[in-house]
């Protein structure tokens, strides 16, 4: 279990070295869950320490969220001040994405349908 969540910690830091690297505008996180992603591809299946870990960090999940929340309270006068952007922003994003999801949906539905035939 150690050399797993190890693993995960590398990919970890060697997403935010590329992004410190190459100055790209994601989090390091990010690209590091890409590079474990490409890791897990490439080998072809999941190692047990690896799965394990991940699902014990996946059932306290909501406790990683905590120190987000405590810095969205801190700055919550920040937030008033833009709540009219910010609920506009949420809701665009929001029916973009479901309209993305819907196309992206129908084009999976009829490739389906195509290969059946």
């Amino acid at each position: 279990m150690l050399e797993a969540l190890t693993a995960i910690f590398l990919c970890q830091l060697a997403g935010e070295l590329v992004v410190a690297a190459l100055g790209l505008p994601l989090p390091g996180p990010v690209i590091g869950m890409a590079l474990l992603f490409a890791f897990l591809v490439i080998r072809g299946s999941v190692p047990q320490g690896l799965e394990q870990a991940a699902t014990g960090l996946l059932s306290h999940l909501t406790l990683l969220f905590i120190p987000a929340s405590v810095g969205v309270m801190v700055h919550f006068h920040r937030i008033e001040e833009d709540a009219l952007s910010i609920g506009i922003a949420i809701l665009v994003s929001t029916f973009a994405t479901m309209i993305v999801a819907g196309w992206i949906m129908q084009a999976m539905t009829s490739k389906s349908r195509k290969d059946r035939a």
